[in-house]
């Protein structure tokens, strides 16, 4: 996969609930956040990478389930100046699949949050919507 060259933070954030492993939910961002370095932190995990690599599993999941459009909405959606976000279902994660949540309350739980900073949304949603770019 060719991989633009674009300057971009990446940050996950996770709440740990009282019954679930730490080490469990560590290896659930690992499965898809490769590239990150990731902290447990009392009731908490997060991971943050500046590697665009880092999404490619998302990349990959947008495509096989033809969800482009979806993944736009939401990236576009809560665009705030260099930032974004999205939600991914954490038991989704556990397993190494990316399911990509509307609202909070959809990850029984408790969502992964995703945070994207950049000052090239326009590139880096081109790379993860399109199949074929040049970027």
């Amino acid at each position: 996969m060719n991989f633009p060259n674009i300057t971009c933070k990446i940050e996950m954030f996770v709440s740990i609930n009282p019954s679930e492993d730490p080490e469990k939910i560590k290896n659930s961002i690992s499965n898809i956040f490769p590239l990150s370095e990731i902290k447990i932190e009392n009731f908490s995990v997060s991971a943050v990478s500046d590697k665009i690599e880092s999404l490619e599993k998302i990349k990959e999941t947008i495509h096989s389930k033809k969800s482009q459009n979806i993944y736009r909405k939401y990236l576009e959606k809560h665009l705030n100046q260099d930032t974004t976000w999205f939600y991914l279902n954490k038991q989704a994660a556990f397993v190494g699949k990316i399911a990509i949540c509307e609202e909070a309350g959809e990850s029984p739980m408790g969502p992964i949050k995703v945070i994207l900073t950049s000052r090239n949304f326009d590139r880096i949603i081109n790379w993860l919507v399109f199949r074929n770019n040049e970027n």
